[in-house]
């Protein structure tokens, strides 16, 4: 299983950057798909995470009320818009699938996944 984290850059403070995870040759609705983040010499940090089916997402609190995860089916694609960026949101952004349910908020922590994609820098500077 493959998964193919974009859309990262250079983003102003306070910008709206969407980041896009994809899965060439799995359904990605069929899995619970979180967003993490790294920064140098720092774990992995979830970010947000989406139930298998999509019913059910889950935040860092952070993030809650400025990133929101969604899966678009007909793209089969799970997008990370990240609203009113802050310097500290500053990172390498990771998207992960694993294969079973999880409990609720559980989905955000990394140690329940089974597969990662490479990351995509994001720096949020002027």
């Amino acid at each position: 299983v493959q998964l193919q984290a974009s859309g990262g850059g250079l983003v102003q403070p306070g910008g709206s950057p969407r980041l896009s995870c994809v899965g060439p040759g799995f359904t990605l609705d069929y899995y619970p798909i979180g967003w993490f983040r790294q920064v140098p010499g720092k774990g992995r940090e979830g970010v947000a995470c989406i139930s298998r089916g999509g019913g059910s997402t889950y935040y860092k609190d952070s993030v809650e009320g400025r990133f929101t995860i969604s899966i678009d089916n007909a793209k089969n694609t799970v997008y990370l818009q990240m609203n009113s960026l802050k310097p500290e949101d500053t990172a390498v952004y990771f998207c992960a699938a694993r294969v079973n349910r999880v409990p609720g908020s559980t989905c955000l922590n990394s140690n329940v996944y089974n597969y990662w994609g490479q990351g995509t820098q994001v720096t949020v500077s002027s």
